[in-house]
């Protein structure tokens, strides 16, 4: 099994990478983190080999006074070659601090120069289309209006890659017939396994596929026996093993684990180094 994933054909990049949610709150809505220890976490992850970031522009406190793209600016820019930044775009903030789920392909630009302004590119390496709440959206929803505009902006050049973010296999398939897709963002893990069919139709495309809340985000539990007698039979942590079989489910999984501890984030990086042997697998199935 590779550790490295070619992205769109040409970016090469790591397939353990790091998401920046996590770096402003430890949850969506709660106080803010110290922002010294959110650069200190996202500049050891570049020691580490991260070479893959996901962020976006509402990632931020409940308050709003530390937000995951200034602290990727302040930390890393100006940023090292090779380094790939995605961000996500569809949610808008309401006033209360909360997200609504946009459908509307006129904010998607204000939101896109929103991203590039704080992170401080001319162009963004990936960029999400993201659909729906918390849920992915009702089915039939057409996403064809807002990637169809976001396409437009990659032929401008603001946007080098596209992606889509909480969809089903009709979404893709609808996306795909506009513009190249190369990164799905679905909601999947070692306990909540429901997403096959878009996996094995990213699989069968050479498109990555990059679960959010690979750990369970808080919302799921990854542990379990199955894991844990693994997790000892390697000397490993039950998070590790997780992240360890979401690589080895297919050769298109890439690992976004986010935190803002800097154990977690060496704990999480050493995962990439664990190779399961078919009893493990078979162990976890």
């Amino acid at each position: 099994m590779s550790n490295d994933f070619r992205l769109g054909g040409d970016l090469l990049i790591n397939r353990i990478g790091f998401g920046a949610m996590r770096l402003p709150t430890n949850s969506f809505h709660g106080p803010a983190r110290d922002p010294e220890t959110g650069r200190a976490v996202l500049r050891r992850a570049v020691e580490l080999g991260v070479d893959h970031i996901d962020t976006a522009a509402f990632y931020a406190s409940g308050d709003g006074t530390v937000r995951a793209n200034t602290l990727i600016r302040e930390a890393l820019h100006p940023y090292p070659a090779g380094l790939v930044i995605a961000t996500k775009v569809g949610p808008v903030r309401t006033p209360d601090g909360g997200l609504a789920a946009g459908t509307d392909p006129a904010v998607l630009r204000p939101l896109v120069e929103e991203n590039l302004e704080t992170l401080g590119v001319d162009s963004l390496d990936l960029v999400y289309l993201r659909i729906g709440g918390a849920e992915p959206p009702p089915n039939g929803e057409s996403v064809a209006e807002r990637f169809e505009a976001l396409a437009a902006m990659r032929e401008e050049g603001l946007i080098s890659h596209l992606g889509l973010s909480n969809v089903d296999a009709g979404h893709l398939a609808e996306a795909r017939a506009i513009a190249p897709v190369d990164a799905v963002q679905n909601h999947f893990h070692a306990a909540k396994r429901d997403d096959t069919d878009v996996l094995a139709a990213c699989q069968e495309a050479g498109i990555a596929y990059v679960p959010f809340f690979p750990l369970g985000g808080g919302l799921s539990d990854v542990t379990g026996d199955r894991i844990a007698k693994v997790a000892e039979r390697h000397g490993a942590t039950v998070p590790q093993i997780a992240l360890a079989w979401l690589l080895a489910s297919s050769p298109v999984t890439l690992a976004i684990p986010g935190t803002g501890s800097l154990a977690h984030l060496e704990e999480n990086t050493a995962a990439g180094s664990i190779v399961l042997t078919p009893e493990d697998l078979s162990d976890l199935t």
